[in-house]
Order: structure tokens, then C-alpha cells, then sequence
């Protein structure tokens, strides 16, 4: 392929076809403009869900399965975040996309991040298409004065490369298989391996003999000072400001290793806004917290993503426990009492998926316990533009 052209997909509001009430009653110009907005949005949802499509199939291919899975529906509503803003460039071969880049930043002007990711059909790769693609994003960046770009890219580790095939991350906690293409892909572009996640997998149902002694043990560390608060669906109002401010430090307090994640400031406001859109991508909600009873404040808190169709994994999503407040096994508190309220409210689900720093003991302890065994690796790589 000589000649790349890079095609920016503006994101549809909706999947749903646009109404063709009135079009043919209208007469003339009004009509026309009608009848061919109906056929931009076809074409611009149409081409979004191919993009998905193959932003899955790629992340598929690499690790080996596909329950990381997020649909055009699921993800639709994060592409309108005001907080966060996303473009999505393709290329096309014979009609088909057969690349895809997404650009992220904070909607915050002073922000200096952003996230980038590039996908390639397998049978279009080492044509440039890739190159092509990381270079006009890397552009959209610096445009935007973004000048650290950070890119979350998954690994398979099912061949247990030997350690000379390993690249170990910066923080000396994980790695990713040298010769595999994306990361070889990631070193040719001067990308920095700042650290590693592992991608974990916890079956359904759980081990209750393992579960009731870890609930046990929990229990007795955090005695009477702490009390745990479960919730399904939107933040109650009285823990939004609480929560709110959980998810602000989730953004400085958890390990990144040697990379320069931003502050990522919440408000109550887009707390709200994010549980809205959650519901609107057909995943519920279910919440676990833990109150510190002489504040009245929450300390910890961790949730999960469930989908409406009860053949695909849940997906855990923020775990924290505040910094002062560590070494009460609040983490276990509230892991498990959220396992509790899945197995109660959402049963028949096949699994729990997360992902931790690989440096992340305390955090990695509590999940090995429960029965989380890995399955993949996700680099996180940096470099500045």
C-alpha cells in the first residue's frame, strides 16, 4: 500500500438509524438534506462499529481470547465524555478499515497527557499502516499541546519466553514477551516500557470456604471502626462527594511506575455523568465501601461492571482504600462484600476480570486469595512527543 489515507470517523450520538418520519412528506431541498443526513449517520455508524470491531479482534488475537470484549453499544457512551475527550482516525483498504487510532486526553487545557493506541488487521501489517497511524496521532497531540503520550497495549504470556526473551518493566515487577509485534512495535517508536499490569481472571463461582475465611479475617482487622455500605446502580447521594474524591486520588494514588499519569480530578457532576453513561452501555453497577464511623467518611470502595448478558465476565473496576487508612484489610472488606452482592444480585456470570500493577502486592495478595489467577499482561508505555 503506497498511498495511506487516514479518514477521522466522527463518533454517531446513537447506533440507532436516524428517523425517516416526515422525509417523504417534505418537498424539495428540506427533504434532500433529510434523506442525506439519514445516510451520513448510517455511514458514520457503520463505520464506528467496524472500527470496534476491530479493535477487539486485534486485542483478541494477541491475548488469545476475547473477554476483554467491549461492543460499539458498550462503549459508546465514553466517547461523548466531556472530561475526556476521544478522536478516532481509520485506514481503509479495498472498503474495509483495516487500521484504527484512537486519541484521549483530560479536557483540563493544562494537562500535558494523552493516551494513544493503534490497531492493525494482522494480514495488513509491515505495510507502514501502522507507522502511518501512531505518526498522525502523535501530530493530533503535539497539535493539542499534549506533550506525554501514554499507550496501554496487551500482551500474551503464554509461552513463557525464557528470561532473556523478557523485557522486564522499569519498576522490576513484570514483563512483556520481547519478540512479540507490538512490542517490538512500541521499542522502534521510542516507547519506554514504564510499567506492567497483569490481567487477571477470577472463575465463578468462588471457592466459599476460601471466601468466608478471607471475610472472616477482614472482618476482625477492620473491628468496629470501619462499617461497609453496598449499593447497585448510581452512588447514593450522601457518598458522592466521598466517592468523587476515591476516584481523584485513584489517579495519584495507585503505582504507575515510571509513568506520569496526570492528576484526573472528579466532581459529583461527573460522577453522575459516568454512572449515567454506564447504565446507558447496558453494564450495571454494583458498589462496595467502606465507611470510617468515626468521620462518617468513606475510606475504601470498589465496584464492578456486570453486562446484561449474563455469558460474559464482569469487569472490576476502581479498588482503593485511602492512604491513612491502610493496614485494616479494607481492600478485602470490600473486594469480597461486592462478591457477595454479584453472586446475589447477577448470578450465572462466568467470571471476574481485573487488572494490578505488577508491583501492587497488597492489591495482588487480596485478589490471589480470593482465587484471581493471570491470564495476560498490559504494558504501559510512555514516551515524549
Amino acid at each position: 500500500m503506497t498511498d495511506i489515507v487516514i479518514d477521522e470517523i466522527v463518533v454517531p450520538d446513537t447506533l440507532e438509524p436516524r428517523s425517516d418520519a416526515g422525509a417523504d412528506a417534505d418537498a424539495g431541498h428540506d427533504a434532500d438534506a433529510h434523506r442525506a443526513d439519514r445516510a451520513d449517520h448510517a455511514a458514520r455508524v457503520a463505520a464506528y462499529v467496524e472500527a470496534i470491531g476491530l479493535e477487539n479482534a486485534v486485542q483478541a488475537e494477541v491475548l488469545g481470547f476475547g473477554d476483554l470484549d467491549f461492543g460499539p453499544a458498550e462503549q459508546l457512551p465514553q466517547w461523548h465524555d466531556r472530561f475526556t475527550p476521544r478522536r478516532l482516525f481509520v485506514v481503509r483498504s479495498g472498503g474495509r478499515i483495516v487500521g484504527q487510532a484512537t486519541y484521549e486526553t483530560l479536557a483540563d487545557p493544562t494537562v500535558t497527557t494523552c493516551w494513544l493506541w493503534v490497531a492493525v488487521a494482522p494480514e495488513h501489517r509491515r505495510r507502514g499502516l501502522g507507522t502511518a497511524l501512531l505518526d498522525h496521532v502523535e501530530a493530533v497531540a503535539r497539535a493539542a499541546g499534549r506533550t506525554d503520550a501514554i499507550s496501554f497495549v496487551a500482551s500474551g504470556q503464554g509461552s513463557r519466553p525464557a528470561p532473556g526473551d523478557r523485557l522486564e518493566a522499569s519498576t522490576g515487577h513484570g514483563w512483556v514477551p520481547r519478540a512479540s509485534s507490538e512490542v517490538r512495535f512500541a521499542l522502534s517508536r521510542g516507547y519506554a516500557l514504564g510499567q506492567v499490569e497483569r490481567i487477571s481472571r477470577l472463575p465463578l463461582p468462588v471457592d466459599e470456604e476460601a471466601l468466608a475465611a478471607i471475610r472472616s479475617e477482614a472482618l476482625a482487622a477492620a473491628g468496629d471502626e470501619y462499617r461497609v455500605h453496598t449499593w447497585s446502580g448510581p452512588t447514593p447521594p450522601r457518598w458522592r462527594s466521598d466517592v468523587a474524591a476515591m476516584a481523584t486520588a485513584l489517579s495519584t494514588d495507585a503505582p504507575m511506575g515510571d509513568v506520569p499519569e496526570p492528576e484526573d480530578v472528579w466532581t459529583v457532576d461527573r460522577l453522575v455523568e459516568a454512572e449515567q453513561r454506564r447504565a446507558a452501555s447496558g453494564r450495571a453497577s454494583l458498589t462496595a465501601a467502606a465507611e470510617h464511623v468515626p468521620t462518617g467518611r468513606l475510606v475504601a470502595c470498589s465496584d464492578l461492571a456486570v453486562p446484561d448478558d449474563a455469558s460474559r465476565p464482569a469487569m472490576q473496576q476502581m479498588t482503593l482504600v485511602r492512604r491513612e487508612h491502610r493496614g485494616h484489610r479494607l481492600g478485602w472488606l470490600v473486594k469480597v462484600a461486592n462478591l457477595d452482592r454479584l453472586i446475589a444480585e447477577k448470578p450465572g456470570r462466568p467470571s471476574v476480570l481485573t487488572f494490578n500493577a505488577e508491583e501492587n502486592r497488597p492489591m495482588l495478595a487480596v485478589n490471589e486469595a480470593v482465587g484471581f489467577v493471570p491470564i495476560g499482561v498490559e504494558g504501559v508505555w510512555h514516551r515524549l512527543l
